[in-house]
């Protein structure tokens, strides 16, 4: 992640007039390459793939859960059966297929929500608290665990915060490198998969290679390190050089507008204003 500065004129002028949710968007679609796949749900990561498509990436090959491979997004869809999720598309299949792709291992990016993560990237989105009697029931699983079993590389984003990101998990939804180097493999998943990116209101994080310990890779402009540490119970991994996110575009403010045109998942501007000074601050 470099430093937000330059780029062409045209396409590539920052800009420091955007919001938390826009910038989150525009780092997430960057973790996307082109002539790749990946298999997104609602929301922003769904935003992220369809701004990565129209910018740097368009060959990138969107999955939805209920059977659109390869869809032109015109709008945000509404969820992933939504019929704007088989715009265009080079395939209208099933859930079944899609996951068969997934178990085939033709899926390169798979993006996560989280409740819960630990170092080593598992997640949690099923309970908080005891099972039996938790103090919070979560949706669940859904496709979650078949996406962070089976995709190459996957990325999850959330908001971070010592309750979210914890020490141990108290119910684990989705394999990351379970306890460090060569778990996944020994409980039979596939070899080189796993937890690629993290992304929160605060950085990037992707996971040490000897360790699988989740480290920071670069801050949003204005975040400190010491942010970072405050709002993680675990002692996340600090390099030597720490990059700094790059800020949105003229040209990604525009798409990510005509995509998301009424706001529905990117925010009203006061509204995420809001949002970000509750979100950045520095619990005690």
């Amino acid at each position: 992640m470099g430093a937000a500065a330059g780029g062409d004129k045209m396409t590539g002028e920052r800009t420091s007039e955007y919001t938390q949710t826009e910038l989150l968007a525009c780092v997430a679609a960057h973790l996307r390459a082109d002539c790749t796949s990946v298999f997104v749900g609602t929301g922003l990561p769904m935003i992220a793939a369809i701004l990565a498509q129209r910018t740097h990436a368009p060959n990138l090959l969107i999955m939805f859960e209920a059977g659109g491979v390869g869809p032109q997004v015109p709008s945000l869809p509404v969820s992933v059966g939504d019929s704007r999720t088989f715009h265009r598309a080079v395939a209208a299949t099933s859930m079944h297929d899609v996951m068969s792709l997934l178990q085939n291992g033709y899926v390169d990016y798979g993006f996560l929500g989280a409740a819960a993560i630990d170092v080593h990237g598992n997640v949690n989105t099923t309970v908080i608290g005891d099972w039996e009697r938790p103090k919070v029931r979560l949706p669940g699983s859904g496709g979650a665990n078949d996406i962070g079993s089976l995709c190459w590389r996957t990325i999850v984003m959330m908001n971070q915060d010592r309750r979210r990101f914890v020490e141990k998990l108290d119910f684990l939804t989705t394999p990351g490198y379970l306890t460090g180097p060569g778990a996944r493999e020994a409980a039979g998943l596939p070899l080189g998969t796993g937890p690629y990116r993290v992304v929160t209101q605060l950085g990037v994080y992707d996971f040490e290679e000897e360790t699988r310990r989740m480290r920071l890779v670069a801050c949003h402009p204005g975040i400190t390190v010491d942010e970072v540490r405050a709002n993680s119970s675990f002692e996340i991994v600090i390099p030597d050089e720490v990059g700094v996110t790059a800020a949105p575009t003229a040209e990604e403010r525009r798409q990510l507008a005509e995509i998301d045109p009424e706001r529905l998942v990117l925010g009203r501007i006061e509204t995420v204003k809001k949002r970000e000074t509750a979100s950045t601050t520095t619990p005690g």
